[in-house]
């Protein structure tokens, strides 16, 4: 402990870092030039500045440009007057100091940086510090592995999102972002504001999927769960490639899409993804049972499709912690715009906590994932499985009670989707002859089947039962069982053309 102790108190001596003429000089090349701003604004904020007078000074300057006004000595003395805050900011004689800081607006961009930099690394020190403290026992209720998890989410706010902690947030900058979410929906392709799904009438319904919005895709076995998640993550996909390449050809995707597959292998969904793209039945790809053709067109659509910004992770049971952790460590290498969850009875809480029932497990897992939709401002899509009380109702179509045995996922979710096919209970109820007296009954009842059949043939609903957003309602789609394939319903068949 003594061979500690020395350089923790002298860590203490030292004075954080700041670099009070770059400020200075900052400020002054924005007093005489208001286009130095452009050079600083995508990065640095009032909170930046390590004396409270020049973050003012900032904010003042920064409500003026942003409002397309004036922010010269001159207007920022007549608003501090007005306010009665100029003696605060040291005057008009310290707007004069500033003026005579500057060395030229060129350097503007230089000066933010020496600010921000200086700033970052306060905050490292405060982060250090807590870490520090909670190591030698301060919180004495948070373990080892929670303090990792704690230090680990402090730095990634600082490495994405400039340390914000929350806090209140202006209601004219949450104007601003409802102004541009509905410049984004003005000016995209279908007017859909959120990612697309790849789904033109589910997206239609729901306006895409949106930032810090938890889904829940339930159904029973068979309805074809993963095969819709694994739609909607593709199309989310390509939309990222295709606004990427809109701006440059050569363009790389400023987000990905993140499939955690804790029932399939990454190779499996990969032949699922290869089935659908190339028409090609995954069945007949695993047994070995296609022609020359088939396998040509299977490798062409696998040159196409491999520079997708998509990443699967096929840890089974996984960790709501380390699930955290590896969607984390993506947004900051890659970026990340979608995370799909197949499925989430499958994973396992945060280790170190030990819920009394199944059902409080899952209602942790549920508040798990909606808190990392939140922190990582994507969406979140993540399957779950219904209770078997569907089975023994006349009408199977799932319903919201349905959930509520597997704890809280109706109330942590903002959106609930249930997925639905009658050809899959129809198929099961296929007339048979002992069960009729005569052969003039079975083949009635036989010809309505065959009748019943053809209207739900290659049909399935999605059921969106819950939106926090947006209206409730059914959407019919086109699933293919051969290529586990889910399209809108008037898709034209590549093929049939």
């Amino acid at each position: 402990m003594n061979s500690i102790d020395p350089p923790l108190l002298g860590l203490s001596h030292r004075h954080p870092p700041s670099n009070d003429r770059a400020e200075m000089a900052l400020l002054g090349a924005l007093l005489a030039n208001n286009k130095a701003y452009e050079r600083i604004s995508e990065f640095l904020a009032p909170e930046h500045f390590v004396d409270p007078v020049h973050g003012r000074i900032y904010q003042a300057i920064v409500r003026r440009v942003e409002a397309g006004q004036l922010a010269d000595a001159i207007t920022l003395k007549a608003e501090f007057e007005h306010s009665g805050l100029l003696d605060e900011v040291g005057g008009t004689a310290y707007f004069a100091q500033l003026l005579t800081s500057m060395v030229g607006i060129i350097n503007a961009g230089e000066y933010g940086k020496a600010v921000h930099d200086a700033w970052l690394r306060r905050q490292l020190i405060d982060i250090g510090e807590v870490v520090v403290n909670n190591a030698f026992g301060a919180e004495a209720e948070i373990d080892g592995r929670q303090q990792i998890e704690l230090a680990e989410s402090a730095l990634f706010r600082l490495a994405t999102q400039g340390g914000n902690d929350g806090g209140f947030v202006t209601f004219e900058r949450a104007l601003t972002e409802a102004i541009l979410g509905a410049e984004r929906a003005f000016r995209r392709s279908g007017h859909v504001s959120g990612l697309t799904t790849g789904l033109r009438d589910l997206d239609k319904k729901i306006g895409g999927l949106h930032t810090s919005d938890l889904m829940i895709l339930a159904g029973r076995p068979g309805m074809g769960k993963s095969a819709l998640a694994t739609k909607i993550a593709f199309g989310a996909a390509h939309a990222l490639m295709r606004e990427a390449r809109a701006e440059d050809p050569n363009g790389v995707p400023k987000g990905s899409v993140a499939i955690f597959s804790l029932e399939m292998s990454a190779e499996q969904l990969a032949t699922r993804l290869l089935a659908e793209e190339s028409r090609v039945s995954g069945d007949r790809i695993r047994r070995g049972e296609i022609g020359q053709r088939d396998f040509d067109r299977f490798v062409q659509v696998s040159r196409e499709i491999a520079g997708l910004p998509l990443h699967i992770d096929d840890t089974p049971a996984i960790t709501l912690s380390a699930l955290r952790t590896r969607c984390r460590r993506l947004k900051r290498t890659k970026g990340l715009s979608l995370v799909v969850i197949d499925y989430l009875q499958l994973m396992r809480p945060s280790v170190g906590t030990k819920p009394e029932s199944r059902v409080l497990e899952i209602s942790q897992i549920t508040q798990g994932l909606k808190a990392i939709a939140k922190e990582l401002a994507v969406p979140v899509l993540a399957l779950s499985q219904l209770s078997r009380a569907v089975e023994s109702r006349e009408d199977k179509r799932p319903q919201l009670s349905d959930l509520r045995e597997s704890g809280t996922i109706e109330q942590d979710a903002d959106m609930v989707l249930f997925i639905y096919r009658d050809e899959y209970y129809l198929q099961q109820r296929a007339p048979k002859q002992m069960a009729f007296d005569s052969e003039d009954k079975f083949q009635s009842a036989l010809d309505k089947w065959q009748r019943d059949m053809e209207l739900v043939h290659n049909k399935a609903e999605i059921l969106i039962e819950k939106q926090r957003h947006g209206p409730t309602g059914k959407i019919d789609v086109l699933f293919e069982g051969e290529y586990t394939r889910f399209a809108d319903l008037d898709i034209i068949h590549a093929g049939d053309d």
